[in-house]
Parts: structure tokens; sequence; C-alpha cells
């Protein structure tokens, strides 16, 4: 009489062990970085993991002031553990440079009169170069509406964009940022916003806007 026969493998499972191995690495990674988000307190950029940068993590933070080389903000964890709630917190700024924007001297003005010392804003992680991080700075406008400070700045001709140092140039999310910020200076481009007034200044940045959009196309299309 025959035996019964071998009952079929399940197809989720690996036979080496790496698709399960993966999703656990996967999971940890995500577990860990939720508990530092909300927990831990960084008080200078050589505290920040490596990962979170390569993530692009969003971080809560309040600013301090706004100086030639930057923000300073003062990075608020989303929530404190009760022992270190009896602790002393510690002190420290990280220093906060726009992504990919190149700020006029009327757009640091503008800056300064749209963010208040102590306000309360998000930044997302893109870049690092020495002390400073490069970020998209996110403000809340209302309950349900933010905006993002770098493209704003660009829509209202009040900066350029630049290249953001530190962020992988074959990565999805390098195309994605410079796409956006593209997108917003054509904005000022076409109404003449800033510095756009002048005709001569628009026609030669349109060549160059011109090969950006081409570069950006051929890796889209890719």
């Amino acid at each position: 009489m025959a035996g019964r026969p071998a009952a079929p493998s399940s197809p989720s499972a690996d036979r080496d062990g790496t698709a399960p191995n993966m999703v656990a690495r996967i999971s940890q990674w995500a577990d860990d970085h939720l508990r530092l988000v909300r927990t831990s307190k960084f008080t200078s950029s050589s505290d920040i993991p490596v990962e979170f940068i390569r993530k692009n993590v969003k971080l809560r933070g309040r600013l301090r002031r706004i100086t030639e080389n930057g923000l300073e903000i003062e990075h608020v964890p989303i929530t404190l553990p009760i022992i270190s709630s009896w602790r002393k917190e510690p002190y420290g700024f990280l220093l906060v440079k726009l992504a990919g924007v190149e700020l006029t001297e009327t757009g640091k003005v503008w800056l300064q009169k749209e963010l208040k010392p102590s306000q309360i804003l998000w930044f997302q992680l893109l870049g690092k170069e020495n002390s400073a991080l490069f970020c998209y700075l996110l403000v809340n406008k209302g309950k349900y509406f933010s905006v993002n400070l770098n493209e704003e700045i660009l829509r209202r001709g009040l900066g350029k964009t630049v290249h953001v140092p530190g962020l992988n140039y074959d990565s999805k999310i390098y195309w994605k940022i410079h796409r956006n910020l593209l997108k917003a200076e054509l904005i000022a481009l076409k109404k003449r916003e800033g510095i756009w007034k002048e005709e001569s200044k628009k026609e030669s940045y349109l060549e160059k806007l011109k090969d950006s959009w081409r570069e950006i196309w051929k890796k889209v299309s890719y």
C-alpha cells in the first residue's frame, strides 16, 4: 500500500529562510526606528543614525533662530519616556538648511517673517554635509494643511534650485525631490515672480531648466 503523499511545502517559506529573515530584519528596523524617533532627543547631527538620513525620516522640532548658516532647530521627540521626563533634557540644536534651495537676500527676509521663534515644524532628512542637515521643511497651517517651505520659496521666486548634498543621485527620492522643486520654480518663472521679473534672467535660466527636465525624464522612463 502506497504511503501518503508528502504535504506540499508552503510557498511563502524559503528553503534557506531568506524571505522570513528579511521581513524580520525590516520589521525590527521599523520598530527600532519608531522607538528612536518617539523617545530620543538629538542635540547634534552626529547623534542621528546614518540610516535615518538614508531612509529620509521626518523629525519634529522647535525653531530657535535663523542665522546666515541656516536654521537652528531643537529636536522635539514625539513622546518622552516617564523616566526621561524626570531627568534634565539634553541641550543642543541641529543646524538645518533648506534642501535644494539657494535663498536670495529677499528670501532670507521672507523666511524671518514667516517663521517665529519657538514655532513647531517638521523636517525631513535628505542629506548631510559636515554638521549641517539638508531637509524638507514642513510647517502646519491650520489643522489639516501644511506648507512645504522649500517649494513655497521657489514658487515665490525667492530662491533657485540647487543640488542636495548627500542625497544619492541614483535614488528615486532624488529625482522626486528635484522634480517637485523644478515644478515650483517653473511656476515663478512663468509668473515672473521675485528674481524672475527680468526677462533676460528668465530666458537664460529656462535653458538650464530644460536640460534638468530632460535628465529627469530620462531617469523616469528608464
